[in-house]
């Protein structure tokens, strides 16, 4: 699908991506408060994440590529929201754009292919926590039928201070 320029792939996120995506994960634990970690990450220590998102089931990853260049554009996940059997039927979603490939519609790409790959999959919400402030990542998410539901009013300190989440829902 064309943004800007550029044509896009969307495909499943694969092995051979896991240096990409590590670094494009990276630049945002280095550069933003959108992540809580602090520390970056060695593609080996990425590892388990990648493989924790197979092709199929509730956990997916899905990558946007340049489709000449295959440069990753950007990535979106649906991850457990917590660990105990009876949240099973939740997914926490996210989605990270590669710097310089924001507000061409690449986050919009990945969560059209994310909700179409999770319709058919035993779930019932999807959930996501955005730092504050980030009016794109807000717009995107109400644009998919996300709905406020609360903030955490500064659960995390980053770069010598203290960040809200607010947290949003959408029914699958």
């Amino acid at each position: 699908m064309p943004t800007g320029r550029r044509e896009v792939q969307v495909r499943p996120g694969v092995e051979a991506d896991l240096e990409a995506l590590t670094d494009l994960y990276n630049h945002y634990v280095r550069e933003t408060p959108i992540t809580f970690d602090t520390a970056v990450f060695t593609p080996e220590e990425r590892r388990p994440w990648l493989l924790s998102h197979p092709e199929d089931g509730p956990h997916r990853l899905k990558v946007a590529a340049d489709a000449d260049t295959q440069e990753i554009l950007g990535y979106a996940t649906s991850s457990p929201y917590r660990a105990k059997p009876a949240y099973s039927t939740s997914v926490e979603t996210t989605v990270y754009v590669a710097p310089g490939a924001g507000g061409r519609g690449v986050g919009t790409l990945l969560y059209e292919a994310l909700f179409a790959a999770l319709a058919g999959e035993d779930l019932h919400r999807a959930y996501a926590g955005i730092a504050q402030p980030n009016e794109p990542s807000v717009r995107l998410h109400e644009r998919f039928g996300f709905r406020h539901v609360g903030t955490y009013r500064e659960v995390g300190r980053k770069f010598g201070r203290w960040w809200d989440v607010a947290w949003y829902e959408k029914e699958l």
